[in-house]
Formats: C-alpha cells, structure tokens, sequence
C-alpha cells in the first residue's frame, strides 16, 4: 500500500508539472518537472537506482537525437523550401494549406516515424502559417494529429507499433494492408473536424504576409532580418547555422577547397537526399531504428568535413532530459501494480469476438496509454490480449495485434501526454526562436478528447 500511494504520488507530480509547466508554487517547467517525478520515484523506493537508469529508453532517445541532426541538413539541403512550395502551390487558402499538412504529415508519419516527423515540421508549420497571418494552434494540432493516425498503418511508424510488429510476427504488408484503410478514413475524419472547430479562424491566408527572400531565409533556418548577416545560433538549440555562413569557422577538406562553390553545395544537398531515403529504406527492411538515425547522421556529418558542433548544438537537449524523466517516471508507476490491475480486472469482458469487448478493450487501451504510456502498455497488454484471441480463433489473433496497434497509436491524441508526437510538438514549438507558440494541455485537449475518440470508433470497424 505505501508503494502504491507513493508511486501515484510521484505520478501525480509528473501530470502537474506536465499540465502547468509554470505553476505559481513551483515554476519550474515540464523538463525540471519530469526530473522531479522520477527523482521521488527513487526516493520513496518505488524504484531502484538501477531499475531507473535501466528503465531510461535509450534507443528512442538515439532516434530523436538523430533525428533532430538530420533535420538540420535537410533544412539546409531547402527540403523545407521545397515542401513549403509543394504545400502552397495553387493554394486556396488558410482551410487548404491546413488540410495538405494533415495528408502530407499523415503519409510522411508512416514512412519516417511520427516523432521524426513531429521534430523536423514543427517549426516549418509555425513558419507556413505566420507567413500568412494564420493562427498556429490550429496548424500544431493538424501536425500533432495526423502524426499520430498516419504512423499508425505501418510496424515503422512509432516505437509501440515497432514492439506488435516484433511480437507478433506480422509481416509489413500485412500489417500495412490490415490498418492502411483505418488510417485512411481516420485522416479524413480527423481533417473535417479540425475545419469544422477553426472554420473562422482558419478563414483567409492566400497572400503571403512576406517577401519570396524572406521566406527562403526563413526555410534556410535563418532569421529574415539577419538573412545577410551573422549567423544566428541559440542557446536552446533549435536552428541551424546555413551551410553557406559557416565558412568562417570551419575547416574544410582540400578537396572541398578545389571545388566551386555550387558544385560543393549541389554535392552536399544531393547527399542529404540520398542518405534519408536509404534510412527509410532501412527502417522498412527492418534495420535498428536507433542505429540507422544514427549512422545517418554521422554520415552527413563526416561528408559535410565541418565542425560538427553548430550542427549538435540545433539538438533539444532539455527534450531528451525531459524523455529521461518520463521513462523513470512510467516504469515507476508501473510497479506500482496499478495499471496490471486494471486490466487484470477488465480482461474478462475484453474478448474480441464481440462487438461489447472490443469496445471494452478500446477503452482500456484508451486509458491505459494515457496514464502509462502506449508503449508500457503494449508491453503489459500484447501477450495476455494475444493470448485470449488464441482461445478463439487464429485469425482473432492478427485481429487483436491490429486493434492494439490502432487505437494505442490513436490514443496518442487524447491528451497532451498521450504520446510522445505531442509532446514534441509543444516542446518545439514553445522554443522556437521566431514565432513561438506554447500549446496548453487544454488546448489540446478539447480537440483531442473529441478527435480521439470519433476516430478510433470509425477506424475499429475497418
């Protein structure tokens, strides 16, 4: 019982600061906060200082920080010059662009993972919709969203999607063909809503608000006043010097010294594209996530023959502490027992040959992801629910795989916390160095709550 009360205790900290980063009592913000958590989680003898460290997923944080990496040369390589012409060409407005980040963050979520997709948009989004007098909150939940649905339809998608793929030994065209038409419709469902809630605010935004220059220098990572000047480093991480103001202050190789300038450049963009595509290539054949990022990254670090440090220094660093935390903090709240007992309570009305368990199992997921996690609960679930569907029937068991997948993944949008997508996005977006945004958990959740559930009830059936 004192391990139970002092595990929700602690987690009951994590929530608070997670909610109001800035409560009155204790200001110190979501990073700081999941720090402390995890801190009372040794502390009260929840956990064990080895059971901590043990607990810390080190893969996912390899992934991010790769992934933070790459996105700086791909920014400098002008994909987001090239996406941002993509997404506004003929574009009728601020409705349409909202509707072609939803299909394009769908789509691209399920090849590139939606936290990949969630680091290298997030300030791309908040650059589209400032250029044209658009409010960003409903741009943010757009990208958060439709991370979330489109990494659903593959086993690359996200990180739980990666475990049932592993677990459960479904191939990736059957995992893809099993959930790619709930995805689908999801996507749409999740669009309508979206233009029904911000309708009016979304109303306008087919001049831009700058010059084409400007927006270059904005896609390029640099402020639009500097675009000429000094580059434009920050202490939180979150821009990239352009590769063309660092000659000041790298070495670079002789050959390099031997070619033209655009020669160099063309080189060095053609490689960036070239090595992203064999990391999705990778990710699909099955490849460590977390060590092909990485081997990504170096490549490009090693080809660009620079100093690698302003490329390091665009990392979000406090993101991968404050990822450290909730992983001691979850693994805690887990051996509390609470979570196991309540789906040891529920698993008997959870049978998936109804249409009564499905929807009871639904809502455990639901519930479950929200509280631990979705992948702490595709841990605790995959086995046992697999394990019932065995009783019934072979093909209920690639069923209950697919349900599980689903709607953990869609579970990601009820709540700020829900999953690891949003919380990269408001992260992100609160430190971006020009126009930043700070999503509230409310904020999210009066459209999560509503988005969530209507989309996973549409995409069950299918």
């Amino acid at each position: 019982a004192p391990k139970v009360a002092l595990g929700s205790i602690a987690f009951a900290v994590f929530w608070m600061m997670a909610v109001f980063p800035s409560v009155p009592f204790l200001p110190i913000g979501r990073t700081a906060g999941s720090l402390l958590s995890a801190v009372l989680m040794v502390i009260f003898h929840v956990i064990s200082p080895d059971d901590a460290y043990a607990s810390i997923d080190l893969p996912i944080l390899g992934l991010l920080f790769a992934t933070m990496v790459v996105g700086s040369y791909l920014r400098n390589a002008g994909m987001f010059k090239h996406l941002g012409r993509l997404l506004a060409w003929k574009s009728q407005g601020g409705r349409d662009l909202m509707c072609r980040v939803c299909v394009v963050t769908a789509l691209a979520s399920a090849l590139f993972t939606n936290d990949t997709c969630c680091v290298v948009l997030t300030e791309f989004v908040l650059e589209l919709a400032a250029e044209r007098n658009l409010p960003a909150k409903p741009f943010l939940l757009a990208l958060a969203s439709s991370a979330n649905i489109g990494s659903a339809a593959t086993p690359i998608g996200n990180p739980q999607n990666l475990v049932i793929a592993f677990n459960s030994k479904i191939t990736f065209p059957k995992f893809l063909m099993g959930i790619l038409p709930a995805m689908l419709v999801g996507m749409a469902v999740n669009m309508v809503m979206l233009l029904c809630m911000y309708w009016r605010e979304l109303g306008g935004g087919a001049e831009l608000s700058v010059d084409g220059k400007q927006m270059e220098a904005v896609e390029e990572g640099r402020s639009p006043a500097s675009a000429k000047s000094t580059p434009q480093l920050n202490g939180n991480g979150n821009t990239m010097m352009s590769l063309e103001m660092s000659e000041n202050i790298t070495t670079k190789h002789p050959w390099f010294m031997q070619c033209t300038e655009a020669r160099r450049k063309l080189f060095l963009k053609s490689f960036a594209y070239v090595v992203t595509v064999g990391m999705v290539v990778a990710y699909m054949v099955g490849l460590n996530m977390s060590w092909t990022a990485i081997t990504t990254a170096l490549a490009l670090v090693v080809v660009d023959f620079r100093d690698a440090e302003p490329c390091l220094d665009t990392v979000s660093y406090s993101l991968l502490v404050f990822f450290s935390g909730m992983f001691i903090t979850v693994s805690g709240f887990n051996k509390t027992g609470l979570p196991g007992a309540i789906w040891d309570f529920m698993a008997p009305y959870s049978k998936v040959n109804s249409v009564g368990g499905i929807s009871v199992l639904s809502v455990i997921i639901l519930l479950l992801s929200n509280l631990a996690s979705n992948v702490p609960t595709v841990l605790l679930m995959g086995d046992e629910v697999a394990k019932a569907a065995a009783l019934i029937s072979p093909a209920a068991v690639t069923t209950s795989w697919l349900l599980l997948a689903w709607v953990s993944t869609v579970a990601g949008n009820l709540s700020l916390l829900g999953s690891a997508a949003n919380l990269i996005v408001c992260e992100q977006a609160r430190r971006a160095p020009r126009n930043a945004y700070d999503l509230t958990f409310w904020q999210h959740i009066v459209f999560g709550v509503p988005s969530t559930l209507i989309v996973t009830a549409v995409g069950i059936p299918l």
